[in-house]
């Protein structure tokens, strides 16, 4: 061994013996003070991480030999617990089960109330169709949650929202408004019963009347009803409310004319509510704003609020557009005209075709 490589090895020798008595100096300090402290110390989160940490890269023997703190075990039982907490995910679950998508729980929901006949396995087989994998346990949830009855309670019965769709083209609505008119004899009481196809919304003016008596009605009900110019015609159902005169004479001339009468329960008006709706038109932009002077004024007004409904007058319920507009497509250039009806209180807005 030449003399560079011996001093190499004293230098060595010499500082492991001072690293060692470093550490018995250490570690004898650290009795010392847990001899003052005179109880086991306790250690914070923090503290346990550190002391893991550095006791992970001694190993168990390390540990054995210099660890007097807390023994090799417990400080390797710190470094497992950092490791599962680095993999834990407990705080981000939520209990139970995950809850069904929002979007799979409405199809089920409509699912359910398009087909009344619908069992749960039924649509858990329409589930399946669109690759949707639920269990009928979960259906059964989902629709007791939402208030709806299993399949043979579905059965009985039709619902109104569902009888209104499935006969929207053939159904037609029937109802009174009045009219307050100044006569010779004073202000007198008309009332006016109206018409109204659902799907277009069109509305015919049946009749005009201070007294709406039987004899008026039936013949109201042939009018509407008659073979050739009846605005019934093509109409299979009539929405109308309990008054009584809706009678029974009235309701079989409807029969006889191929018209079923539909009354609806006491105190319903949200069950005819497009009639009800077709009221509020007339009397807000129409009746409420006009001093009426004997009956003829009166039918020159409410006629010329039905032209203007048809003809000029966009609807919401139809998409924002006309009943019956007066061109196939509008113009998209010219001078912009004001037609006016009832003095200008109602106005319509349009471009001359070229």
């Amino acid at each position: 061994m030449n003399a560079l490589s011996f001093l190499i090895v004293c230098i060595a020798g010499w500082m492991n013996r001072h690293q060692n008595h470093v550490i018995d100096y250490l570690t004898e300090e650290i009795r010392v003070l847990k001899e003052q402290l005179g109880r086991q110390p306790r250690f914070d989160d923090v503290q346990r991480r550190r002391l893991a940490v550095k006791g992970k890269l001694l190993g168990r023997k390390g540990l054995f030999r210099f660890a007097s703190i807390v023994t090799p075990d417990t400080l390797l039982d710190w470094h497992r617990r950092l490791v599962a907490l680095k993999y834990d995910s407990s705080t981000r679950r939520r209990p139970g089960r995950p809850q069904t998508a929002a979007d799979l729980r409405e199809l089920i929901l409509r699912m359910a109330r398009e087909n009344r006949s619908w069992g749960y396995t039924r649509i858990q087989g329409a589930l399946a169709n669109s690759r949707h994998e639920v269990g009928r346990g979960t259906i059964a949830k989902i629709l007791r949650e939402a208030g709806i009855d299993p399949a043979p309670g579905r059965r009985k019965g039709t619902p109104w929202k569902e009888f209104l769709r499935m006969n929207w083209d053939v159904l037609a609505a029937t109802d009174f408004f009045t009219a307050e008119v100044w006569t010779a004899f004073g202000l007198v009481r008309y009332h006016v019963l109206f018409v109204l196809r659902l799907m277009t919304r069109e509305v015919h003016i049946a009749g005009i009347v201070r007294e709406p008596g039987e004899q008026w009605m039936k013949q109201m009900a042939r009018n509407l009803t008659d073979s050739s110019d009846g605005f019934l015609r093509g109409c299979r159902f009539l929405i109308h409310d309990r008054s009584a005169l809706f009678s029974e004479q009235f309701r079989t001339i409807l029969q006889s004319g191929g018209v079923e009468p539909v009354r609806l329960p006491a105190r319903s008006p949200n069950l005819n509510a497009f009639a009800e709706r077709f009221v509020r038109s007339i009397r807000e932009s129409c009746l409420q704003r006009v001093v009426m002077m004997g009956e003829s004024s009166l039918r020159r007004a409410i006629s010329e609020f039905v032209s203007h409904y048809h003809q000029e007058r966009n609807h919401q319920g139809l998409g924002n557009t006309i009943i019956r507009p007066e061109f196939s497509e509008f113009p998209a250039t010219g001078t912009v005209h004001s037609r006016t009806r009832l003095g200008g209180m109602l106005r319509y807005y349009y471009r001359e075709a070229a």
